[in-house]
């Protein structure tokens, strides 16, 4: 699959995440790769756009990278900035590979994942085992970060 976008250049090519790996497809067919960064990252293509939430900014990347300041084991530092730029992710993720994370790729990157499954159309209260389902068992690990989950509406 690849999808064919224009960029400043012109028309470019980009081949969609294959699935496994921690790619997650959403119902709208939406693909996004949730990883944890204190792995290897995953053979095959490169992310275009890597979305990192961390207490601290990541390190550079080869591609073009967000910052999202998320304590671990937390909820965002600013959850209307957090779901500002998640929603602007959400809507470049049929035509880019994005690649979600965070240091160990469960909890805030599980917490984001189903953010952006509330996003696709599933609802708040199903988000978590949704994502648990398709992507990590442990997604979305803490109460506070299962409790903002809840809290949001599509």
């Amino acid at each position: 699959d690849s999808v064919c976008r224009v960029w400043k250049g012109g028309p470019m090519v980009v081949e969609k995440w294959p699935l496994g790996d921690g790619v997650v497809e959403f119902p709208n067919g939406t693909r996004v790769r949730g990883r944890g960064l204190c792995h290897e990252q995953p053979s095959g293509p490169t992310p275009t756009l890597g979305v990192y939430l961390l207490r601290r900014e990541p390190p550079a990347m080869q591609w073009t990278t967000e910052w999202i300041k998320w304590p671990d084991f937390r909820a965002p530092a600013e959850p209307p900035t957090a779901l500002r730029t998640l929603r602007a992710v959400f809507a470049v993720a049929g035509s880019d590979r994005v690649e979600i994370g965070c240091r160990g790729g469960r909890g805030r990157t599980g917490t984001a994942l189903a953010v952006l499954a509330i996003m696709s159309g599933i609802d708040p209260a199903d988000a978590v085992v949704w994502v648990r389902d398709r992507y990590h068992s442990k997604a979305a690990e803490t109460p506070w970060q299962r409790r903002w989950i809840e809290s949001l509406t599509a």
